[in-house]
């Protein structure tokens, strides 16, 4: 049996920093076949440069789009519409995949449980310039494996973005979230696997880090809103 397609899509926005080492995690992985999508949401640094060169030194599985900045869900619905895979995965531009991520959660996909999307236990790492905070929350929970809700560890079949739709680009934060509320409104089946297959790095000009209080206010009123809709108000 021929083994799916799998559509890696990046978006990034002034991840020159980066972007080198997560594109090298893409390509590292134990699975074929793969298609790797750089979206640039924009960025002024030195990105394209970095990009241009994978898609240089590898050819045809790296590929290159630019678009005005627009923010990352609209970087990701961007990818999504040029991929060629059956089957799409996501990875921001600071971020890294366990060797084995795209392979152990392919075969899950394509499982007894039969899911539309499937998301992995993340762990977070901080950079060296932030030791001292990385010290601070060495036994908080963010240090701890953690399941994650969030669109650097999902994959998902293509059918399932063609029933429940794109990430919504007005929203900044819960965005993978409101997407898996979304696909459970239309019938599609979503599962954690307990596996730490990926890491997200933390450093000072992460978003995440930055945006993180807000974010929870975003998150508790998205599940209201959902509640709201599922109630018929």
């Amino acid at each position: 049996m021929t083994a799916s397609l799998i559509s890696c899509i990046v978006p990034v926005y002034n991840g020159e920093r980066y972007l080198g080492e997560t594109l090298d995690s893409i390509l590292d992985q134990t699975y074929r076949p793969i298609e790797v999508i750089v979206v640039d949401d924009g960025s002024t640094d030195g990105t394209p440069g970095v990009a241009s060169a994978y898609v240089e030194r590898h050819g045809d599985p790296v590929r290159y789009a630019h678009q005005a900045n627009a923010g990352p869900s609209a970087a990701r619905n961007h990818g999504l519409e040029i991929a060629r895979g059956e089957i799409i995965a996501f990875l921001d531009a600071d971020d890294l995949w366990h060797a084995e991520k795209l392979e152990r959660q392919a075969v899950f996909l394509a499982g007894p449980e039969a899911v539309d999307a499937a998301f992995t236990h993340v762990q977070n790492f901080w950079v060296e310039e932030l030791r001292e905070e990385a010290e601070r929350f060495r036994d908080h929970r963010i240090a701890q494996p953690l399941p994650g809700y969030v669109a650097v560890t999902m994959m998902a079949w293509r059918r399932a973005f063609e029933v429940a739709g794109p990430f919504e680009v007005e929203r900044r934060h819960a965005e993978t979230m409101e997407w898996i509320l979304r696909a459970a409104g239309h019938g599609l089946k979503v599962a954690m696997m307990p596996d730490v297959l990926t890491l997200r790095r933390l450093h000072p000009g992460n978003r995440s880090r930055v945006l993180q209080a807000e974010s929870r206010d975003d998150f508790l009123n998205l599940l209201k809103s959902d509640l709201d809709r599922r109630r018929g108000r």
